[in-house]
């Protein structure tokens, strides 16, 4: 049986039936070198009070401990902010930093976390607030271990957005955080927002776009937004989660956005490249996870669907007269290649993108559990390594759509949401 992409966004967003998705895919197995990897499981989750199913990646401090979520479990089963301190004996403990109570101050962190430059955490939780509609939150360490958090903005659900979903926070070089909403605004369709510290130590919430759909792209839901060295900001948009059989055939496909300041402090929103999602096994569509920039300002990211309906790597340049031009790296091709990748990419010192696939087999041909890839630049095009291929519940791990992140090591690290001893889900290490 082939899946197709409405499955793969059902599985992802109902987290508590993603465990049992065993679909069977009948795909043409593409060849691509195999790089076995060091894997290794730092922790299993079982879906009580450590928390479970994280959806997104991971990020570190300055000593090297790793910090996520969960989007279930914790002390309410609303979800948990997590700590993984690594021992000296080269094991790692797991501690709960916060359990989200599904009132006020939140409910299903989706999103990953981002420190600021004194060691306190952000982050986004899908539901919770005082409206129900999400929250942005903030988690400050406390001298005797603790954390305490603050929900520094409950959205209403109104014009200001609702339910950030997959969609994480950035700082500017002035400490101001800028996130997205995959809902609300005045068109129901997502927004894109600042948050501005004020001396205080309040903060002060601004509409910066609302998403109107047609040429101007509707429903972010996966990703953080990037910077480029201009401080422009860049995201992508899916323009939405029900609509594959209406792509290629309306203009609906996703797109990347460029947000640009004005000199009265707007900004300027404008789609610099809208995805096809055409017939011919080559294109993606439904643009996903976090883009990134290398030092020639050229961009880079993921398609969930197309390019033969498995998904793509792609590269953004622009030319000359302003146009973003795009080259596909990869085209996903299911099997042993893998299959919908949600991640976005992410670079190493190297030059290098990594990323993760939600569906794909591994060399047994058990199905469908995912991957962890890497893309190498060559002098006329990329090629792809599998650095993991998971085999599913109870072995290793199941079905990732986290980023990864490195240590100054170069060691490579994430999370998978189903999997593991408990099938709570996974944080795991791929060695240099």
């Amino acid at each position: 049986m082939q899946t197709n992409q409405g499955q793969f966004w059902t599985a992802v967003i109902n987290v508590l039936s993603a465990m049992t998705v065993m679909l069977i895919l009948a795909l043409v197995l593409v060849p691509g070198a195999w790089a076995a990897g060091k894997y290794k499981i730092l922790y299993n989750f079982t879906g009580g009070i450590d928390g479970g199913a994280p959806y997104e990646g991971l990020v570190l401090d300055v000593t090297g401990n790793l910090y996520g979520t969960t989007t279930v479990g914790g002390t309410s089963g609303n979800g948990t902010v997590f700590k993984l301190a690594k021992n000296s004996d080269g094991s790692w403990t797991e501690s709960v930093l916060y359990s989200f109570a599904s009132g006020t101050d939140g409910a299903a962190p989706w999103a990953a976390l981002t420190f600021d430059p004194s060691g306190n955490l952000y982050g986004t939780t899908q539901g919770g607030g005082d409206s129900s509609a999400g929250t942005i939150f903030q988690l400050v360490p406390n001298s005797d271990g603790t954390w305490t958090e603050t929900v520094l903005y409950s959205f209403t659900g109104g014009t200001d957005g609702a339910n950030p979903e997959w969609c994480g926070l950035i700082f500017d070089a002035t400490g101001t955080l800028y996130g997205m909403t995959s809902g609300g605004g005045n068109q129901g369709m997502g927004v894109v927002y600042k948050l501005t510290p004020n001396f205080d130590g309040s903060w002060t919430y601004a509409l910066i776009h609302t998403f109107t759909g047609g040429s101007d792209g509707s429903y972010p839901q996966f990703g953080t937004m990037a910077f480029n060295k201009a401080g422009n900001l860049y995201g992508a948009t899916s323009d939405g989660v029900d609509n594959y059989a209406k792509c290629p055939t309306r203009n609906d496909c996703g797109s990347i956005f460029e947000m640009t300041a004005q000199s009265d402090g707007s900004w300027k929103e404008q789609v610099i490249f809208r995805f096809t999602g055409d017939t011919n096994g080559t294109h993606g569509r439904k643009p996903g996870g976090t883009v990134a920039f290398d030092s020639a300002g050229r961009l880079y990211g993921t398609a969930v669907g197309g390019g033969g309906d498995y998904g793509t790597n792609f590269k953004l340049t622009r030319g000359a007269k302003g146009k973003w031009n795009e080259r596909v790296l990869h085209v996903f091709g299911g099997d042993q290649d893998g299959a919908y990748p949600a991640s976005g990419v992410v670079f190493d010192a190297a030059g290098r993108l990594y990323g993760s696939t939600f569906y794909g087999r591994d060399l047994n041909g058990a199905c469908c559990f995912g991957q962890v890839y890497k893309l190498i630049p060559h002098a006329h095009g990329w090629s792809k390594q599998a650095l993991h291929r998971f085999k599913g519940p109870t072995l290793d791990g199941s079905n990732t759509s986290a980023g990864v992140v490195f240590d100054a090591a170069g060691n490579l690290y994430s999370t998978s949401v189903n999997g593991g001893t408990d099938g709570g889900g996974v944080v795991f290490e791929i060695a240099k």
